[in-house]
């Protein structure tokens, strides 16, 4: 028998995007390309306003390659439901793009997997300055506001796992 065939045993969980009183969330934001960083960060806010996230910290750092160092002594700083990761990688015409992309993504995914503290990922990577552009305009499709969706619905989900006894319980 096919599990799907039979309902009762399969249970769901989806992430709620409404959050409750007192949620934290922390931006991390690379002021290199200053402009679009700051379009994104205003998706991002606008988003969490809401969805009634009442607390939020902001923390500038200089370029792509710093924000896992800045999301990670910004948990070190204080506690925090979500981080989102914010700004731009422009490819040049060296080689330089492809390793602050990897160092960037690496980094902020190894932060969440050993933290255990979301880190949502809103760092466009575009060939031209007119695709970052694009990604950070004010709207439904600028990606500083999906890493902030991002980052609700996986908190709420992860509140829905922690409704639940936890696997490590005795």
């Amino acid at each position: 028998m096919n599990y799907l065939d039979s309902p009762d045993s399969i249970k769901e969980y989806r992430g709620k995007l409404d959050q409750p009183v007192d949620t934290r969330f922390g931006i991390v934001v690379s002021r290199y390309y200053k402009t679009i960083a700051d379009q994104l960060l205003d998706g991002c806010l606008e988003v969490l306003r809401e969805h009634k996230v009442d607390k939020v910290d902001v923390a500038w750092v200089p370029g792509a390659y710093e924000l896992p160092m800045g999301a990670l002594h910004m948990m070190d700083h204080q506690s925090y439901d979500a981080l989102i990761a914010l700004g731009a990688i422009i490819r040049g015409k060296t080689y330089h793009f492809e390793l602050i992309s990897q160092a960037c993504i690496r980094g902020l995914s190894r932060l969440s997997e050993q933290s255990g503290v979301y880190v949502s990922l809103g760092v466009i990577t575009t060939d031209n300055v007119q695709q970052a552009q694009v990604r950070s305009a004010p709207g439904p499709n600028n990606k500083g506001r999906e890493a902030g969706l991002a980052a609700l619905e996986m908190h709420g989900l992860f509140r829905e796992f922690h409704h639940e006894t936890s696997r490590f319980d005795p």
